[in-house]
């Protein structure tokens, strides 16, 4: 640090800081702040290149608190630096109700704030995507504008979670030697002793996983600085397992897991400010210390102007492409690259499978864009996910634009959280529908966090038959559809699939799913319509002979069995119309009139989904017929499922002829 402000005290800050904030809100986790606050100072102060007066500086470092429940150690880390948003007043208002300080930090609240972390092992996973970002940022547009690292701190409670072991595999394997993790061993958990649970040599694990591993005295401020320092010359990802002590400094709780996830208690914290020779009031930081974090935090400002000066120096079309790209715009391109497949779908229409009109989606939108990143969990061949001319992710070469994940579902879907953090790309990857449950804990994050993050998941229904039950997802759309702005889209053709891959595209603010089918589906869309007619989530596509006595919902392949049905209820004089809703999330937003308009006013609503009913009612409502699945499904060839699970349009006909008497 600083010659006249010793190390000691600058820790010290950041410890103080944390056991006070967690005592006025008597409630948090002291213990980890404290054990890593000689860490976090070195890091801080030392080698992270951020300007705390620019946050969003494009080539700053990023820091993830992986261990999330320490989330006053980040947050007595921004004030003491200079973050303008992480006032004083905030952290005097930790885990109270609108402040920026939340129990765990959440991306959006306040700059520095790199992800959402609290899910232990979520962090590791996002960083690897931030730090797969960068690389992949530095192949587009090279050293002058895209130079920096992510560094991760980590619990043990982080490395138990499997996730982890996905995101350092992958880490490991792609070479991504500008990823720093820093292993908080203190050797405790909620429960007590990690020992109870746990006897894992993580450095022998790392080594294993194609890491650089060291360990380090995590209070020896020397040891640190010169293992960081080491770190960033590695041609591998690196961890730094530092020894600490939880909770160091509280004379009788440190080291013990009474300091993890509770506050100290005022005699505790009383011997603690004695023992690190801290007299202060509460929240009180000494002139000399706080002007010494200050200056740290404007530490990064002539590397950042010098690279505002690359910036400028950059070709035109270089500059306004790299801002754009950050700024998450979509080229104009896309719009003509969907409006010239709708018109080629009009002229020669298809039956394929939504899978495969995916696949011919991606073909034009890779081109148009420059910015979409795609993979697989090793079923690209299955998911059609790699579009013409992507060439792979390969360890140290990032030029390629399509990553193989490996059989790591919920490490993907992380990384790809991380990815969309970083800024500057648009990931995608493939799956199953089945395997969305693998996914799920990211995908909850990447719609807490506002990403735009896509996932493109097929074999969505007993329609891919054989493979049988394990396989063939049945609550799987209803759970995807309960998580709050996630959309979930289930286009019926090639024409709605197009639609829908627009709309996850440009929707900016959420992440998206792409049910997909394995069959294939005959075009129900005929003719050129500019309008995206699937933007507002539902629409009619067959209106009724006459005034309808029968509504018919449904959506991706069970569109064709309401098509069928419609024609026969209409053949027995039963006027029925058939409405697609490809996105149940987009017609709950779209405006009231347009709702009641598309519902319509038939007395009788039918939906059909090979799927449970949940979430069905709010457009059938409680009376109405559903026609899909209750149980779970079966081995056997698709058509002959669909028989015998009774979705098909002589069902649909038969519960409307005894509905209407």
């Amino acid at each position: 640090m600083t010659d006249a402000v010793p190390h000691a005290l600058m820790a010290n800050a950041v410890r103080a800081l944390s056991m006070d904030a967690v005592q006025k809100a008597n409630s948090g986790h002291p213990g980890m702040p404290m054990g890593m606050a000689d860490v976090a100072t070195v890091l801080f102060t030392k080698h992270l290149k951020f300007d705390a007066a620019d946050p969003d500086w494009p080539d700053r470092d990023r820091f993830v608190l992986s261990a999330g429940h320490g989330s006053m150690l980040l947050y007595s880390a921004l004030h003491l630096l200079g973050y303008e948003a992480m006032t004083l007043n905030e952290l005097t208002r930790f885990r109270q109700l609108n402040s920026k300080t939340a129990g765990h930090p959440e991306y959006g609240h306040a700059p520095g704030i790199e992800t959402t972390t609290g899910p232990l092992g979520q962090g590791i996973a996002n960083a690897v995507g931030m730090a797969l970002a960068e690389r992949l940022m530095n192949a587009c547009f090279g050293d002058d504008l895209v130079d920096h690292y992510t560094y991760a701190l980590a619990s043990d409670g982080d490395l138990m979670e499997g996730i982890s072991q996905e995101a350092i595999a992958l880490a490991g394997h792609l070479k991504l030697n500008r990823l720093i993790v820093l292993f908080d061993d203190n050797s405790i958990t909620i429960d007590g002793a990690l020992s109870l649970s746990d006897s894992t040599d993580q450095v022998a694990r790392f080594e294993a996983a194609g890491w650089w591993a060291m360990r380090v005295d995590g209070h020896d401020e020397a040891a640190i600085d010169k293992a960081i320092a080491e770190a960033k010359l590695s041609d591998r990802p690196v961890l730094i397992a530092t020894k600490t002590i939880i909770g160091k400094g509280a004379p009788n709780k440190a080291g013990t897991a009474s300091s993890h996830g509770a506050p100290l208690g005022a005699d505790e914290i009383a011997g603690a400010r004695e023992a690190l020779a801290w007299p202060h009031e509460p929240f009180v930081v000494p002139d000399d210390v706080a002007g010494a974090w200050r200056l740290a935090g404007r530490r990064g400002r002539t590397a950042r102007e010098t690279w505002e000066g690359r910036m400028e120096a950059a070709d035109a079309a270089t500059r306004d492409e790299f801002h754009r790209r950050l700024a998450g715009d979509v080229a104009p391109a896309l719009d003509e690259a969907i409006a010239a497949l709708k018109r080629s779908y009009a002229e020669t229409p298809q039956k394929v499978a939504t899978r495969k009109a995916s696949e011919m989606t991606l073909d034009a939108v890779n081109e148009a864009l420059p910015e979409t990143i795609g993979g697989s969990a090793d079923l690209t061949g299955s998911n059609n996910t790699k579009s013409k001319g992507q060439e792979d992710v390969a360890p140290g070469d990032f030029g390629g634009r399509f990553i193989r994940y490996g059989i790591r579902e919920h490490g993907m879907a992380a990384a790809m959280n991380g990815m969309a953090l970083h800024g500057g790309l648009i990931p995608y990857s493939g799956t199953f529908l089945v395997f969305s449950d693998y996914c799920r804990p990211s995908i909850r994050l990447a719609a807490l966090m506002r990403q735009r993050v896509i996932h493109v998941m097929t074999h969505d229904s007993i329609g891919l038959g054989e493979d049988g039950p394990t396989h063939q997802p049945v609550e799987h759309l209803a759970a995807l559809r309960a998580i709050p702005n996630l959309a979930v889209y289930r286009p019926a053709d090639v024409v709605e699939t197009a639609e829908c891959w627009q709309l996850a595209l440009t929707d900016r603010h959420r992440p998206s799913v792409l049910a997909l089918t394995r069959q294939g589906l005959a075009q129900v869309r005929h003719g050129f319509v500019a309008e995206n007619l699937c933007a507002r989530g539902a629409y009619e596509l067959a209106a009724a002979d006459r005034e309808a006595k029968v509504s018919i919902f449904a959506t991706g392949s069970e569109i064709a069995v309401a098509l069928e049905a419609r024609t026969l209820l209409e053949a027995q004089g039963i006027a029925a119309r058939v409405v697609s809703v490809p996105c149940f999330e987009r017609f709950a937003e779209a405006d009231e009139a347009y709702r009641e308009e598309t519902i319509g006013a038939a007395p009788l609503r039918v939906g059909i989904e090979a799927a449970v009913r949940q979430g069905w009612d709010s457009l059938i409502g409680n009376n109405g017929i559903f026609v899909g699945m209750a149980t779970f499904g079966a081995s056997a060839p698709y058509e002959d499922l669909y028989r015998h699970f009774g979705i098909t349009a002589e069902a649909v006909v038969e519960q409307v002829r005894a509905r209407l008497g």
